[in-house]
């Protein structure tokens, strides 16, 4: 019993940082579409100010919530 609860602890221990290094990746990708996007100045706007904010979560550490912003922005993007 005692070695199932350790491994759990260990495979959790290795998911939350995985998790929060995908802000990163997700940054870069928002930043590569960003430029040949074709969305209204407006829409550029909200992406650029998404993509602001997503950075300023994740360096605060509050992944879960960069992980959201960042997601808003891909979608106006219409990237994965």
């Amino acid at each position: 019993m005692k070695k199932s609860l350790m491994i759990g602890a260990l495979i959790a221990g290795f998911a939350t940082p995985a998790l929060a290094f995908s802000c990163p990746k997700d940054m870069a990708a928002i930043d590569a579409a960003l430029p040949t996007a074709k969305l209204s100045e407006a829409d550029k706007a909200k992406v650029t100010e998404l993509r602001k904010t997503g950075e300023a979560q994740h360096n605060a550490g509050d992944h879960a919530s960069s992980v959201k912003t960042l997601a808003e922005a891909k979608k106006i993007l219409g990237i994965q």
